[in-house]
């Protein structure tokens, strides 16, 4: 009935963990939940069956049945191949489900559904602008195919020099041994390691290479160096295509600036709200009422 409360979910699923919360109508957080690896490109049944079980424990915490939640949700790995239709007929436990690239859900709550443009620096990397109602993509290509100067590429570039300098082909700095010390110091361990590596393996080298980068170490810092060009690439292609301002987000948001090209680091704002919240506004539009609640 048209009086019964409202409730929604907003479901910001990654590579690496999915995060959901819950607000009523007004806008009050009643629960939120963190799970583990959504993206529905690399594991479409593992992913929806991650979000359902992230949302059942913030709605249990909540107090409320899931068929009570509106859903929106900003997914890693919507692309052509796995469309928004697909999540949307999958029979989720919802009274709604809208869903999208978690790129425009993150752009919809930092500028709370205005124009500007986003650079997400996490498991993957993307670049993503609303510019007068059109939608701007930059990146966002995967693992196989981009992804540079995401975490999974940061890492994965630090463990090739563990398995150059397994081979004697590189002097091991202290990054270098580090890696070796977690992946594998044998050509065969090594081998087997990388053989199951998932991406989301390979960005939680990352802060280990920022570290030795700050430390001075030669490895690392080449690595953050190259990782920051793509990531001020992204960000350089977005305001050739309109947007005035940029927030950086993701996981490695709060490292990468000081590395960041000068224009690409005059136009960073700070986003007025995350993707959850980003998710749930784009499930209010779906209902007809105003993307924010205050």
């Amino acid at each position: 009935m048209s009086s019964d409360p409202l409730y929604f979910l907003g479901v910001d699923g990654g590579g690496s963990k999915c995060r959901v919360r819950i607000r009523d109508a007004q806008g009050r957080i009643l629960g939120e939940s963190v799970g583990g690896a959504s993206n529905i490109y690399q594991d479409f049944s593992g992913a929806i069956a991650t979000i359902v079980a992230t949302a059942s424990d913030a709605a249990a915490y909540a107090g409320l049945d899931m068929a009570w939640l509106h859903a929106g949700m900003g997914l890693a790995g919507i692309v052509t191949s796995v469309g928004a239709e697909k999540i949307e007929a999958a029979n989720l436990p919802f009274a709604s489900v809208i869903a999208d690239n978690d790129a425009y859900a993150a752009c919809m709550g930092a500028f709370s559904g205005e124009d500007g443009g986003i650079v997400i620096a996490g498991t993957g990397s993307i670049g993503f602008g609303l510019v007068g109602g059109t939608r701007h993509m930059v990146g966002g290509w995967g693992f196989q195919l981009g992804d540079h100067g995401s975490g999974a590429w940061v890492g994965h570039h630090a463990v090739r020099r563990a398995a150059l300098a397994i081979d004697g082909l590189l002097q091991p700095t202290r990054l270098v041994e580090n890696i070796l010390s977690r992946a594998g110091r044998t050509r065969f361990d090594l081998s087997r390691w990388s053989e199951q590596a998932a991406p989301k393996d390979y960005a939680q080298f990352a802060p280990i290479v920022f570290e030795c980068a700050a430390s001075g170490d030669v490895q690392g810092m080449m690595i953050v160096i190259e990782g920051a060009a793509a990531i001020s690439n992204l960000g350089r292609a977005l305001l050739a295509r309109g947007t005035k301002t940029i927030c950086l987000l993701g996981g490695l948001s709060k490292v990468y600036p000081p590395y960041l090209d000068a224009d690409v680091k005059r136009a960073l704002v700070e986003p007025q709200a995350d993707a959850m919240d980003g998710a749930i506004m784009m499930a209010r539009r779906a209902r007809g009422l105003p993307e924010r609640w205050a």
